[in-house]
């Protein structure tokens, strides 16, 4: 039988515990929906039902129960054995080069759990000036975004991202709600380097003859999502860089329409540094937290 996702253990574990998906969600920094869908998958991996509705709520079945204590046993003989051997022969100086916007909104908000797993490490995060560049010499890895063209270097996909239309809740109040695409240019559009972004995503929406030149540009996500959650435009942002500010109420997603981008983040680096133990572990560890950032809702 194939082994389940640690996550989805994880998240059987945490409801087995406290009893309810709410507190599962908040001790797993996940969305209830999210620890639902979870055990929902978990169910219907090992073919028989954990989840039983009582009233209003939900509670294991006697089945899943002992499946619970099994997990929890087993999730405890795993987490001793990581903590014997947590960074064990990994440390050493590690840079890694990233966009701001990334760095800024994804990377430092997790980036503690990295140092406590391995404290041997010393980590420095730097920023390029370009979204591309793998040039800075003080870099062993580069967070890139770009179509995965760095001829002469390891190429790893790390996560693909699509565009929509984000705001503040001010600015969507201001301009009277936004009902249909075309209402967008009712605001001023905020770019990052160029109108791409945005010109796809109103073709997409099927929106005649729109004037994507104007607005406001600027050179760095961050000052894009400044200018977006203080109310002076509409934003073309990923949910990746824009899930915190979209969970706190900062911005708002109006529309469901989405257009891929013909960039991703890739991680970068020379072949000769392939097998790095550092590289690998903060590879194995960045791959981990997108993945959890894709289950959660915001």
């Amino acid at each position: 039988m194939r082994i389940p996702s640690t996550q989805a253990l994880r998240a059987l574990d945490s409801f087995a515990r406290h009893g309810s998906v709410w507190r599962a969600a908040d001790e797993l920094h996940l969305t209830r929906s999210a620890v639902s869908h979870q055990l929902r998958l978990l169910e219907r991996e090992l073919g028989f039902d954990l989840l039983q509705r009582i009233g209003k709520g939900v509670a294991l079945t006697p089945r899943g129960q002992r499946y619970a204590a099994d997990v929890r046993k087993a999730l405890t003989v795993l987490g001793d054995a990581g903590a014997q051997n947590s960074g064990a022969g990994v440390g050493g100086s590690f840079g890694i080069s990233c966009p701001p916007g990334f760095a800024s909104m994804f990377l430092c908000t997790h980036i503690g759990e990295f140092q406590q797993m391995y404290p041997d490490v010393a980590l420095s995060v730097l920023t390029p000036r370009r979204l591309d560049d793998v040039s800075n010499p003080e870099a062993d890895a580069f967070i890139a975004f770009g179509v995965g063209n760095w001829p002469n270097r390891a190429v790893e996909l790390l996560c693909e991202v699509s565009f929509t239309p984000l705001c503040s809740p001010t600015l969507l109040n201001k301009v009277g709600g936004l009902t249909k695409p075309a209402d967008v240019l009712r605001a001023n559009l905020l770019h990052l380097s160029d109108t791409e972004d945005w010109a796809r995503w109103l073709a997409l929406s099927k929106v005649e003859n729109p004037d994507t030149e104007g607005g406001i540009f600027f050179s760095d996500m961050n000052l894009v999502f400044s200018a977006a959650i203080a109310g002076q435009g509409i934003a073309m942002g990923d949910e990746l860089t824009g899930r915190r500010a979209l969970s706190e109420g900062r911005l708002v997603k109006p529309f469901e329409a989405s257009v891929p981008s013909p960039r991703s983040y890739y991680l970068v680096f020379e072949h000769a540094k392939a097998g790095h133990p550092v590289l690998n572990a903060f590879s194995d560890w960045l791959r981990a937290k997108l993945s959890e950032n894709q289950l959660a809702k915001y």
